[in-house]
């Protein structure tokens, strides 16, 4: 049996059948328990899934199991579901840390969104962690941003001038480029990673009736119903990083108040009459450039012009293709390794298939890709066209793809390549040099 992805705590038999049923047919591993004390003894560092628990239950209940678990490792994804009596209670699990809450009765897919929204979370932490351990000492920011092109060196060359200093940073890029990967390769290269906490901020995953409360917390009394006050999740990032993911989507009528917060490095919370002290860095996120947002007056301009002192464009992995073979052997070696699998070979007619893709979801649909391969699960793929280029065009990619997909094959040996290829010496070190392609970029 396969480590599960999820733990689901609830003494309600009936409840605690129906969900894993429904979880496992979503395709998780589901390990339940009816009774906090037996889950708790599951859980450790290494764990990789996420926490699903009811609130209210005999023994140890969802908040006393939030905090056990969080003990164990701050960063483990807890989801809390609760009944309409119980969303202070939630609340509250939130401002101790929690990665969700939700209200009975959901709809299923409310609650598989959640689950994998934290299972991919998880494991993003789970491979910066590894990262940093294999990181190699003279430059530890290439185990955190992946790759060798020109584009990938230029900015692991600004993170590091980055995060020497508190300055904030915007970071844009499509889905899937690894904003997150950045703004915690900053913080981790900052003074920030070495004292205090990296928080992050999904604004798009907070409601806009609560955004207010889940950002900035409330003291007792704050309003019919706050029996005890409740930290804020900004709040909960003082001393460290502040990520704020696609700050784009935060509600207009909210923004002047963020805006405040990052002038100030101070939060106050509702009904209280002193600010909170962060010393904390904002990093934050969109999808596309926020000019166009401002044009439309959907985004206030000095908050973006608060929050750009410096900017970081991540390219698409179309834009540094060079980068594609590297990248998938390394993450076919992680998937076998997670899955207990042995290394699948990679030929480079795969690597070749592999370059002819588009890849609309960039690294992580690389990765998603590899773990497919690992598993044998990829299906054969129509290969995409090149709509727009010349033949000529065409057919220097295609070599290009076959050197390098050869290079990689090779571990960068000049000798077994070019035997490989049938060419000199001098043929490839020329069809290099015209392709930009460097030896030490697919040696291992």
């Amino acid at each position: 049996m396969s480590d599960p992805d999820i733990i689901l705590v609830d003494d309600d038999e009936d409840i605690r059948l129906s969900l894993g049923q429904t979880l496992e047919l979503a395709g998780h591993e589901v390990l339940a328990f009816a009774r906090a004390e037996r889950a708790i003894e599951r859980i450790g560092p290494n764990f990789g899934g996420v926490v699903v628990s009811d609130i209210k239950m005999p023994g140890m209940d969802g908040l006393q199991l939030l905090d056990a678990v969080l003990e164990i490792d701050m960063a483990i994804p807890v989801v809390m579901i609760t009944g309409h009596g119980d969303v202070p209670l939630a609340v509250e699990a939130l401002g101790k840390g929690a990665f969700d809450f939700i209200e009975k009765p959901f709809a299923k897919d409310r609650l598989t969104s959640s689950i994998d929204r934290g299972i991919e979370h998880r494991r993003m932490v789970l491979e910066l962690r590894e990262l940093r351990e294999t990181a190699t000492a003279g430059n530890p920011l290439e185990g955190l941003i992946l790759g060798q092109s020109a584009p990938i060196v230029e900015l692991r060359r600004k993170v590091e001038t980055i995060a020497e200093s508190m300055i904030d940073v915007l970071i844009v890029g499509a889905t899937g480029t690894g904003k997150e990967h950045v703004a915690r390769a900053i913080h981790n290269m900052s003074g920030q990673g070495r004292e205090g906490p990296f928080v992050t901020v999904n604004l798009t995953a907070l409601p806009e009736s609560q955004i207010e409360i889940e950002l900035f917390g409330y003291v007792s009394g704050a309003f019919p119903g706050a029996g005890r006050s409740r930290i804020g999740r900004l709040e909960h990032g003082r001393g460290g990083t502040i990520f704020l993911d696609e700050i784009g989507s935060v509600p207009l009528s909210l923004q002047a108040k963020l805006l405040r917060v990052i002038e100030d490095r101070a939060v106050l919370p509702l009904g209280a009459s002193e600010p909170v002290q962060l010393e904390a860095r904002f990093v934050a996120s969109s999808r596309s450039p926020l000019e166009p947002l401002v044009a439309a007056g959907a985004f206030r301009d000095d908050l973006l012009y608060r929050i750009n002192p410096v900017t970081i464009h991540l390219p698409a992995l179309s834009d540094r293709r060079e980068d594609l073979p590297g990248l998938f052997h390394r993450f076919v070696t992680d998937a076998a390794r997670r899955f207990r699998k042995p290394v699948p070979a990679i030929t480079p007619e795969h690597l070749i298939a592999l370059g002819n893709r588009t890849w609309a979801g960039n690294m992580r649909e690389l990765r998603n890709a590899a773990e497919l391969f690992v598993l044998g699960l990829e299906s054969d793929r129509p290969t995409e066209s090149a709509s727009g280029q010349t033949l000529p065009e065409r057919m220097d990619r295609i070599e290009r793809d076959i050197i390098a997909a050869t290079l990689t094959a090779q571990n960068g040996s000049l000798k077994k390549t070019y035997e490989a290829l049938g060419l000199s010496r001098k043929t490839l070190y020329d069809k290099m040099q015209k392709h930009g392609l460097r030896r030490e970029e697919f040696a291992t």
